[in-house]
């Protein structure tokens, strides 16, 4: 699961205890019911994919229209965390 945007590892274990699927399972062994149950807790609890891209570019056209330092920093593609050298 961690090759689709927006769920990681942790995530990933989250959702297959949530689910109560065993760990150990791989995907190809999975039933129809065991991946309808998975989609079924991705879809209703997380934000994945194209809704999770379109939120985070429209919270960066927010920051750059405020005009905060960070704003600056992402319109002129310079680090916006860490160090500045």
């Amino acid at each position: 699961m961690p090759y689709i945007y927006g769920i990681g590892p942790s995530l990933a274990k989250k959702v297959i205890a949530q689910a109560k699927i065993n760990p150990d399972t791989r995907v190809k062994d999975l039933s129809e019911t065991e991946l309808d149950r998975i989609r079924e807790i991705v879809d209703k609890n997380y934000k994945v994919e194209g809704e999770l891209r379109a939120e985070i570019t429209q919270n960066i056209r927010r920051i750059k229209d405020i005009g905060t330092y960070r704003g600056t920093r992402h319109s002129k593609n310079l680090p916006v965390r860490g160090p500045r050298t």
